[in-house]
């Protein structure tokens, strides 16, 4: 079995290319701009962002290749062993904020670790996902999203959806909260099994449903006429979606601890946000519904197979 890294990160920067692509489909006449870094420790990135947009209020892609001497605790947590050996980590990292509050915000990431920096190495693994957070909950949608997520899933086992659902499930949860931050997706880490063929196979098709998934939803979405209430719950929302990344998100721990580049790692902030203290929905509100029917983990494809 050979690790070619190098496909990797042609992939990554392909991937990269696609989903700006789709969405400046959607917002005629925009454009990301392009951000070149070099990293002190070794290696770097390209962050591209689109700001202020009608359809994006912001969307980061960024990708990055990095490497470093020892892998930060938050890489080798879950492989103690590891502890303390040179690293390349790439990978590319998407969250997307659209301005209308019945556009979902969704966030995207495959990444590719290797514990030493040759062309080949026996110790590497893969790990990402996708998962999308609606501010105002449609079924159709989260039908669809996961109906992508499954598909990706049947190139690596028949069991691997439901197991990447669980984990995204328990993984995007705001235990100080008591709350999921949306209605999940897929998310895997640590992957390395049953080969790098697979794997790679499983991950290529992750982020190709990553695109084929959301960029139609918005297309759905984001003429709805809204009004000040709506943009007021979802800037409330988007509070949610800071806390889960400063405290929990294990990329923003790596990137930080790793010393990455500031403005890349943050780059996945809503440009605006709100708290509320002590704010509840209306009973039988649109905004209570989010919290009623959509934010508590459920079995999306098995319910809608039961329609």
């Amino acid at each position: 079995m050979t690790v070619s890294i190098k496909q990797v990160r042609e992939f990554l920067l392909r991937l990269q290319d696609d989903i700006c692509a789709a969405a400046v489909s959607l917002e005629p006449g925009s454009e990301f701009s392009r951000d070149e870094w070099e990293r002190t420790e070794g290696g770097g990135g390209i962050s591209r962002i689109l700001e202020g947009g009608e359809v994006f209020e912001r969307a980061g892609v960024g990708f990055s290749d990095v490497r470093g001497s020892q892998l930060p605790p938050s890489a080798s947590q879950r492989r103690p062993e590891l502890a303390g050996l040179p690293f390349r980590a790439m990978g590319v990292s998407v969250v997307i904020h659209p301005r209308n509050p019945y556009a979902p915000t969704s966030h995207a990431n495959l990444r590719f670790f290797s514990a030493t920096e040759g062309e080949s190495s026996g110790t590497w693994w893969f790990g990402g996902g996708f998962d999308l957070t609606p501010f105002y909950g449609f079924e159709e949608d989260a039908v669809s999203w996961h109906q992508h997520a499954s598909a990706a899933c049947e190139l690596l086992d028949p069991g691997a959806y439901a197991r990447y659902k669980k984990w995204c499930d328990e993984y995007f949860y705001l235990a100080h909260r008591n709350e999921a931050r949306g209605i999940g997706g897929i998310f895997f880490d640590d992957l390395n099994e049953p080969d790098f063929d697979r794997c790679f196979r499983f991950v290529r098709e992750t982020g190709n449903r990553y695109v084929q998934a959301y960029f139609p939803i918005v297309e759905r979405r984001h003429a709805m006429p809204y009004g000040e209430r709506e943009r007021e719950f979802q800037l409330y929302r988007r509070g949610r979606y800071v806390e889960f990344n400063l405290v929990y998100d294990r990329g923003t721990l790596f990137g930080l601890q790793s010393r990455g580049r500031t403005e890349s790692i943050l780059m996945s902030m809503p440009p605006e946000v709100k708290w509320r203290y002590n704010w509840q929905p209306q009973s039988d509100s649109p905004e209570a519904s989010l919290y009623k029917d959509f934010l508590p983990a459920r079995d999306w494809l098995g319910e809608s197979a039961n329609d």
